[in-house]
């Protein structure tokens, strides 16, 4: 399994639009099985109460020009747990 975690400051623009281009990518190869893909923040900016918020609106529009459905992702911050993926 190869697993790919993309890491950004918010995780509401960058590391989400590169985790969901990498997973349109993986499946159009006929390999989701072989990754485990993610993306996370290095801080809590972008998450109140513990609920992040959703994808940056203007990047999922440029996902979506691209057919690229980033779903119901939130930010999430990156924790110690995570390095054991």
């Amino acid at each position: 399994m190869i697993k790919v975690v993309f890491i950004c400051h918010g995780n509401i623009c960058r590391s989400p639009m590169a985790e969901f281009i990498l997973k349109k990518m993986v499946k159009e190869l006929g390999k989701e099985k072989d990754f485990l893909i993610a993306s996370c923040a290095t801080s809590t900016e972008e998450i109140w109460n513990g609920v992040g918020n959703p994808v940056y609106p203007p990047a999922q529009r440029e996902l979506k020009k691209h057919g690229i459905s980033c779903g119901n992702k939130r930010a999430v911050q990156l924790t110690k747990s995570d390095y054991r993926l």
